[in-house]
C-alpha cells in the first residue's frame, strides 16, 4: 500500500486519492477486487507479497494478472526471472515477459528489452527498442541512446528524432494539476 510522504493516510492504489480506510479495510477491499478477477488488484497484491519477501505468492498473483492481460504484471514477472526471486533465473522467460509488457506499451519493459538486445550484440534491434521507449517518455532510454550515439550505433537524425519524441511525451504529461502536485511534493508533503 502506498502512503503519502507527509502523512500516514493510505492512498488508494486504484484512484490515487487519500483514503481514511485502515490497513485491514484496504486488504479486505483488495481481496474483493481479486475475487472479482481484477488484474490490477492482483498485481498490487503481488507487489505487497513481494515487498514482504513472499515471492511464491507474488509470483502466483502476477501470473494470474498476466493471464488477465495486465502488462505491469508481465514487467514484474520479468524482474523476478531476472533476479531469481522465488524462481530460477531464466533469461528466456525474462525476455518473454519483457516482450509482452513492451507490446502492451510499458516503457520500462521496452527499455529493458533494448538493453538486453544491446547486451546480446543485436545493436540495431536494441536501438529500435530504446527509441520507442524514449518516445514513450523514458528518461533512461534517452541516456542509453546518447551512449549508443557516441558509439556510432545511432544516426544523428534518429537520435534527434528520439529526443523530439521524448520531449513531446514529457510535454504531453504536463498539466497545472501535476505541476501543483510536484510543487506540493517538493515541500515535503
Amino acid at each position: 500500500m502506498r502512503e503519502s510522504q507527509g502523512s500516514k493516510a493510505p492512498i488508494c492504489p486504484f484512484c490515487r486519492h487519500l483514503t481514511d480506510m485502515s490497513k485491514e479495510e484496504y486488504r479486505r477491499n483488495l481481496m474483493k477486487r481479486i475475487e472479482a478477477n481484477d488484474p490490477e488488484a492482483m498485481r498490487h497484491k503481488g507487489f505487497d507479497c513481494e515487498s514482504e519477501g513472499d515471492y511464491i505468492s507474488a509470483f502466483g498473483y502476477y501470473l494470474k494478472a498476466t493471464e488477465l492481460g495486465d502488462v505491469g504484471a508481465h514487467f514484474s514477472l520479468s524482474d523476478m526471472y531476472h533476479e531469481g526471486l522465488g524462481v530460477e533465473k531464466d533469461e528466456k522467460k525474462e525476455v518473454h515477459h519483457l516482450e509482452e509488457a513492451a507490446i502492451g506499451g510499458h516503457p520500462k519493459a521496452r527499455h529493458n528489452l533494448g538493453f538486453v538486445e544491446l547486451k546480446n550484440g543485436r545493436h540495431a534491434r536494441g536501438v529500435k527498442h530504446l527509441i520507442i521507449a524514449a518516445n514513450l517518455g523514458d528518461d533512461m532510454s534517452v541516456d542509453l541512446l546518447k551512449s549508443c550515439y557516441k558509439g556510432g550505433f545511432v544516426s544523428k537524425e534518429d537520435f534527434a528524432a528520439a529526443l523530439r519524441g521524448h520531449q513531446a511525451a514529457a510535454d504531453a504529461t504536463k498539466s497545472p494539476q501535476r505541476e501543483a502536485a510536484e510543487a506540493f511534493r517538493k515541500l515535503g508533503f
